[in-house]
């Protein structure tokens, strides 16, 4: 069942997402060659602390994977999709595709976001899967208007994306978000147009394309959580929580 939010509650909502924009701005400042990605997350763990919010990530648990994930950001790298384990042996280099996920909760509630960067000077074909990537959230985020179906802004998301010359990364898909990590309705990224739920004020969910330069086929690691592509393409991966107003999308992340 989907649940709307109140006014108030949207409020609080585009706070926790203030201060989640503004810990991954100082992660991605820090994500330099050398640097672990378990130090990535140690400083992400300090910032959500100081701001007085709880990681959404670290113990989250589901009912086909019952092993906590053990951290509160994911650092996912290169043919990495998702849910990439922070670990002290894991090491950005120079020229990796790093993509960098957190959720926190503020006030109860729960946002999400994720952005994903080149260490160094991207060859032209990764600056433009980044580019596509990006522009797709913003293409899926202008089809989320009240009397829309979630379908509209799957097909639009990959539409674009095909339509560049690049896969959409299958089966996995955007999410509701609030009173829960995850939340109905799912919002993914391959659908039909006027399919889906009915979009409606108050609800409040994530968006997020994720783009492979390869066959956009995924497989699990035995940590049971790290989507990577099955051919090892590269992938890219841009979120953003948003909130559906009677004017339209509210981006809150």
């Amino acid at each position: 069942m989907i649940r709307l939010k109140t006014e108030e509650e949207i409020k609080s909502m585009k706070e926790g997402g203030k201060i989640l924009i503004s810990i991954l701005a100082e992660l991605k400042k820090r994500t330099k060659p050398g640097i672990s990605s378990l130090e990535l997350n140690k400083f992400a763990e300090e910032l959500i602390a100081k701001y007085q919010a709880k990681p959404s990530f670290k113990g989250y648990t589901t009912s086909e994977n019952k092993f906590p994930f053990p951290t509160a950001l994911c650092v996912s790298l290169n043919e990495e999709i998702v849910h990439g384990i922070p670990s002290e042996n894991k090491i950005i280099k120079e020229n990796d595709l790093v993509s960098l996920d957190l959720g926190i909760q503020f006030k109860g509630l729960f946002t999400d976001a994720a952005v994903s960067f080149f260490v160094g000077n991207p060859p032209l074909k990764i600056k433009k899967l980044i580019d596509v990537t990006k522009k797709a959230l913003d293409i899926g985020i202008k089809k989320a208007f009240p009397g829309n179906k979630i379908g509209d802004i799957s097909w639009a998301v990959q539409k674009f994306i095909e339509g560049s010359g690049f896969s959409v990364i299958k089966n996995l898909c955007g999410h509701g978000v609030g009173f829960q990590v995850h939340e109905e309705p799912l919002v993914c990224n391959i659908g039909s147009p006027n399919t889906g739920e009915e979009i409606k004020v108050g609800m409040t969910f994530t968006i997020e394309p994720m783009v492979s330069l390869g066959s956009g086929e995924i497989k699990i690691l035995e940590n049971g959580w790290t989507a990577i592509t099955k051919d090892r393409s590269l992938s890219c991966h841009f979120e953003k929580t948003i909130a559906i107003t009677s004017r339209g999308p509210l981006i809150l992340t």
